[in-house]
């Protein structure tokens, strides 16, 4: 009986431990991440979402529709579940190099439990075939902006937020996960995620604004998000695949999500 007890108490510990790293970053994550942030960063680029998407974005998918507002840039994605063409990317016609800081306001408008918003960061081509390292020159292969075209032939870093799986299940539960695609090994999805997930968040309701905050430094990777009732650090490493240090920034709404961008800034560690 003691022994069973003994087994008992380790697996929920162990149980415990594992709910409290998915779920929470450690005190010495959140002090990394603090100082990081605290670090002198300078400003390189902006867009308040009010002017015109155009000048400083380009678009992957021709089913999906851009507004500017006086509150933000609306993205919205094709309406049809389950079809490629309407999915949607939006670009960053700058391209950016070394450790990064990524901060912008998001409210989420759609009502969906299924699909995902991504953002990708450090975002090149394979360099092979047609796929040239500025994905730029190959954005005529993105009219139909099909899941496969970015994984099987970009590099790039991915994080999945405002996210759900695409099945019937009526416990819905949403999900932030990050990944680093790699065209040079499998071309599919399979060992490209970093741990750990997050769950079951309580983030991105409906019309709430939420303020985001990417950092990659070295091989630390964070998102920070907090609205006007929550705060929650991810923080991911990433030094088990091979680094990435330059590309564009984008933003993948999967087909049916909606959602509303503002203030969007990058910057870098001055020198």
């Amino acid at each position: 009986m003691k022994a069973f007890i003994h087994v008992l108490l380790a697996t929920f510990l162990s149980f415990t431990f594992l709910l409290a790293d998915d779920a929470n970053p450690t005190k010495e994550n959140m002090a990394q991440f603090q100082k990081i942030n605290q670090a002198d960063w300078q400003e390189i680029w902006s867009d308040s979402g009010i002017e015109r998407w155009q000048d400083k974005w380009m678009l992957d998918g021709k089913k999906a529709t851009l507004e500017n507002t006086p509150e933000g840039m609306k993205f919205q994605a094709g309406p049809i579940f389950g079809e490629n063409a309407s999915h949607a990317v939006l670009w960053s016609k700058q391209s950016f190099q070394g450790d990064i800081k990524i901060e912008y306001d998001y409210t989420r408008l759609d009502n969906e439990t299924k699909c995902v918003n991504i953002l990708y960061l450090h975002a090149t081509g394979s360099g092979e075939g047609p796929y040239n390292k500025d994905v730029a020159e190959w954005a005529d292969l993105r009219e139909i902006p099909a899941m496969k075209l970015y994984f099987q032939n970009m590099n790039t870093y991915h994080i999945s937020y405002a996210a759900y799986k695409n099945d019937n299940s009526p416990n819905k539960v949403d999900y932030i996960r990050a990944r680093r695609y790699r065209p040079d090994a499998s071309k599919s999805l399979a060992e490209t995620d970093f741990k750990p997930d997050a769950f079951d968040t309580g983030l991105f309701k409906t019309n709430v604004p939420h303020k985001i905050t990417i950092i990659k430094k070295g091989d630390d990777l964070f998102m920070f998000i907090r609205n006007a009732d929550q705060e929650r650090l991810c923080h991911w490493n990433t030094a088990d695949l091979p680094p990435l240090n330059e590309g564009r920034i984008g933003l993948r709404h999967m087909y049916t999500r909606s959602a509303r961008y503002a203030n969007f800034t990058v910057s870098t560690l001055k020198k």
